[in-house]
């Protein structure tokens, strides 16, 4: 779980004025272990769900099936309501974010994908449009790691304004930002580290230079959705305790989103 030593964003602005523009909302998740139901947000706990509608299956050749040979179903990863999480992720029209995956590591993924992780699935919906939830979802056939299979846990959000990781700045910006960073960081990068679960902002680059992703559809700029993060609360293990982040087309939410592993 995330519970950073962090200067308020007043503070950190008013150190540096030039990342105002850089700015962006996000919410930090803290996971709690616990029981939450399907009409809560909640990490690994079960979804609102139609009953008409079909479970979400994976087909794609994992560790365990090389070949793909049966499909087995996906697990809840995240289940997000706006009413909980509010903020300019959100479309118009749906009020309710689902996240589940295959639970088996996938070494050659469709390319929206990422390499050697689970395969997502990202649905949006209105919670009002579910009058009759699925009860028994079904369980997935086979998983190659404990650390894909999320416990049930309900969420609490911290708000807090988000700022791009320190290469993704105007050179001109970085040399301020570092010593901020020495000055409030007690060892690491508070101000453009927002780590742990986490919706919106920006995504942290501490392992690989920064990259862009741009829409297969528009060509658009993607921008961070949701972080998946490794941590002992939820159970969770993604690459060597790294994080797994969900990007979306800023224009159109209907357009293909993109995994990354970090």
């Amino acid at each position: 779980m995330t519970y950073l030593p962090r200067p308020s964003t007043e503070a950190i602005l008013h150190a540096l004025p030039g990342l105002a523009p850089f700015a962006r909302e996000a919410i930090v998740l803290h996971p709690q272990r616990g029981e939450p139901g399907p009409e809560n947000s909640s990490i690994g706990g079960p979804l609102l769900w139609p009953h008409d509608e079909p479970w979400p299956t994976c087909a794609v050749p994992d560790e365990i099936e090389p070949a793909g040979l049966s499909a087995t179903a996906m697990v809840p990863v995240a289940q997000i309501f706006e009413r909980d999480m509010p903020g300019p992720w959100w479309p118009s029209d749906r009020d309710l974010l689902q996240i589940l995956w295959c639970p088996n590591e996938h070494w050659d993924p469709p390319a929206q994908q990422a390499d050697v992780s689970p395969i997502v699935e990202v649905r949006w919906r209105r919670a009002a449009d579910v009058d009759t939830p699925l009860e028994a979802p079904p369980s997935p056939s086979r998983h190659s790691e404990d650390g894909y299979l999320p416990e049930p846990c309900t969420l609490t959000g911290e708000s807090l304004t988000d700022f791009p990781f320190r290469e993704q700045l105007p050179s001109e910006i970085r040399p301020a930002l570092q010593e901020l960073v020495r000055r409030t960081g007690n060892g690491g990068d508070v101000i453009t580290r927002l780590a742990g679960w986490k919706l919106g902002g920006w995504p942290t680059w501490h392992l690989t230079h920064p990259m862009v992703f741009r829409c297969r559809t528009c060509e658009t700029d993607m921008t961070l959705l949701f972080t998946v993060a490794s941590d002992d609360e939820t159970g969770v293990i993604v690459g060597r305790w790294g994080d797994l982040r969900i990007f979306v087309c800023p224009a159109d939410r209907r357009h293909p989103f993109q995994v990354d592993l970090h």
